[in-house]
């Protein structure tokens, strides 16, 4: 009795089942590993960020002998005295209306000047278009340490010097660069149908873009105007070549004036106090507004 050998052959070009499993096992091991070590690093650069901000805000409430003994520890009682001596004494409540004041205006003049532009930019065509986008695109990669003395001698020359005025329009010189890159592309991607409607309907070009187009860019307008207020906050270097009067210091002049001036009478747990107040409320606006920024963020992207 003879045996015959039934050799499966398959067609060229494909694959038997065996080895479709055999060549996705190594993938999907791939993906999970690439997969843990981004986990891994999210969580490394967490406990980074998170630890001293913890640590600040509990040295806050502790007394200078706590804090250089037991720096680790919990604080023996919740000294809000700190705060307040902080608040008043150091002046911090001062510089917190300042800082308020001249955020506030900033980017409320960065948004508007920077929506209008960049709507121009992605939404018109005509000669110059591009550089003038490639203009302000230049100054994302122009330092601010370089222009601090040509820009001393203008903010003088149009005596702005330790003004609010001087402050605000520096910081909506250097934030527009931004914005602009960013609500431009952002822009593009809405429809054009809704404007050319509303154009045939009779709405003009200034009607258009204000009850229009910037309705509709709102989840872009927020995430940008969040990055605004975060990063003129914690500016520091242009309000210290304009801003020389101690009465119109901002917050992050402030806190550096109580650490630099204390001597060997530093008052440590009122300098972390106003520490923490300078960081509450950056996480606090960035916890209210964390889905409308993912949104705006992505929106672009996914259209």
């Amino acid at each position: 009795m003879t045996t015959k050998t039934v050799s499966t052959v398959h067609p060229r070009g494909s694959t038997s089942a065996a080895g479709r499993v055999r060549a996705a096992g190594p993938r999907k091991s791939e993906v999970g590993l690439f997969n843990g070590l981004g986990q891994l690093a999210l969580i490394i650069w967490a406990i980074v960020v998170v630890v001293p901000i913890l640590w600040v805000f509990l040295a806050s409430f502790k007394n200078t002998t706590e804090i250089f003994s037991s720096p680790w520890t919990m604080p023996a009682a919740l000294r809000f005295e700190n705060w307040a001596r902080a608040w008043t004494k150091a002046q911090v409540g001062q510089y917190f209306v300042n800082s308020v004041i001249v955020v506030g205006f900033s980017t409320f003049g960065t948004m508007l000047f920077g929506s209008m532009v960049a709507y121009v930019l992605a939404r018109y065509k005509f000669i110059g278009n591009r550089f003038v986008y490639y203009l302000f695109v230049s100054g994302l990669a122009f330092p601010v340490f370089l222009a601090l003395v040509p820009l001393f001698k203008v903010v003088q020359g149009f005596g702005l010097l330790n003004t609010y005025t001087g402050l605000i329009v520096v910081y909506i010189s250097y934030s527009l660069p931004f914005t602009v890159f960013f609500l431009t592309a952002f822009f593009k991607t809405l429809p054009s149908s809704v404007a050319e409607a509303a154009i045939i309907d009779g709405a003009s070009h200034t009607r258009l873009f204000f009850r229009v187009m910037l309705p509709m860019a709102r989840s872009g307008m927020v995430s940008v105007t969040i990055f605004n207020i975060i990063g003129q906050w914690a500016q520091y270097l242009l309000p210290v070549v304009l801003v020389t009067d101690k009465s119109k210091y901002v917050l992050t002049q402030g806190i550096a004036a109580i650490s630099v001036n204390a001597g060997y009478e530093a008052d440590w747990s009122g300098l972390f106090a106003a520490l923490s107040m300078s960081i509450l409320p950056m996480i606090i606006v960035y916890a209210i507004f964390q889905r409308q920024i993912q949104a705006g963020l992505t929106a672009g992207a996914v259209k």
